[in-house]
Protein backbone atom coordinates (compact mmCIF):
# COMPACT_ATOMS: atom_id res chain seq x y z
CA UNK A 1 0.00 0.00 0.00
CA UNK A 2 1.13 3.50 -0.64
CA UNK A 3 0.93 6.19 1.91
CA UNK A 4 -1.26 8.74 0.97
CA UNK A 5 -0.68 12.52 2.95
CA UNK A 6 -4.04 14.34 3.95
CA UNK A 7 -5.16 16.94 1.44
CA UNK A 8 -7.68 18.85 3.57
CA UNK A 9 -10.28 17.50 1.69
CA UNK A 10 -11.26 15.54 4.46
CA UNK A 11 -14.69 13.28 4.44
CA UNK A 12 -16.30 11.08 7.39
CA UNK A 13 -18.39 9.01 5.80
CA UNK A 14 -18.19 5.72 5.06
CA UNK A 15 -14.95 3.79 5.73
CA UNK A 16 -12.46 5.76 3.97
CA UNK A 17 -11.72 9.63 3.81
CA UNK A 18 -12.57 10.48 -0.24
CA UNK A 19 -10.09 13.77 0.07
CA UNK A 20 -6.81 11.14 0.65
CA UNK A 21 -8.01 7.81 0.33
CA UNK A 22 -6.97 5.99 3.75
CA UNK A 23 -9.53 4.62 5.95
CA UNK A 24 -10.55 6.34 9.42
CA UNK A 25 -8.43 3.85 11.69
CA UNK A 26 -5.12 4.92 9.62
CA UNK A 27 -5.96 8.58 9.90
CA UNK A 28 -7.30 8.20 13.71
CA UNK A 29 -4.00 6.04 14.15
CA UNK A 30 -1.19 8.63 12.63
CA UNK A 31 -2.95 11.10 14.56
CA UNK A 32 -1.97 9.25 18.09
CA UNK A 33 1.66 8.61 16.55
CA UNK A 34 2.31 12.20 15.72
CA UNK A 35 0.52 13.80 19.38
CA UNK A 36 2.86 10.98 21.04
CA UNK A 37 5.72 12.28 19.34
CA UNK A 38 5.08 15.32 19.92
CA UNK A 39 4.18 14.96 23.63
CA UNK A 40 7.66 13.16 23.82
CA UNK A 41 9.48 16.01 22.07
CA UNK A 42 7.94 18.57 24.56
CA UNK A 43 8.19 16.76 27.63
CA UNK A 44 12.03 16.57 27.18
CA UNK A 45 11.89 20.30 25.89
CA UNK A 46 14.31 19.43 22.91
CA UNK A 47 15.61 23.11 21.25
CA UNK A 48 16.68 21.19 18.22
CA UNK A 49 13.04 19.18 17.31
CA UNK A 50 14.61 19.00 13.58
CA UNK A 51 17.27 17.11 14.51
CA UNK A 52 15.98 14.68 16.65
CA UNK A 53 13.20 14.48 13.56
CA UNK A 54 15.95 13.63 11.62
CA UNK A 55 17.27 11.05 13.87
CA UNK A 56 13.80 9.06 14.67
CA UNK A 57 13.09 9.36 10.58
CA UNK A 58 16.69 7.51 9.67
CA UNK A 59 16.13 5.17 12.59
CA UNK A 60 12.83 3.93 11.47
CA UNK A 61 13.47 3.84 7.76
CA UNK A 62 17.11 1.87 8.49
CA UNK A 63 15.03 -0.82 10.88
CA UNK A 64 12.34 -1.11 7.86
CA UNK A 65 15.22 -2.25 5.22
CA UNK A 66 16.13 -4.94 8.14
Amino acid sequence: MKFSPCIDLCTFEGTHCEGCGRSHQEKADTKKLVMSIASFIQSYDYENKEEFMRVISSNVLKRLQK
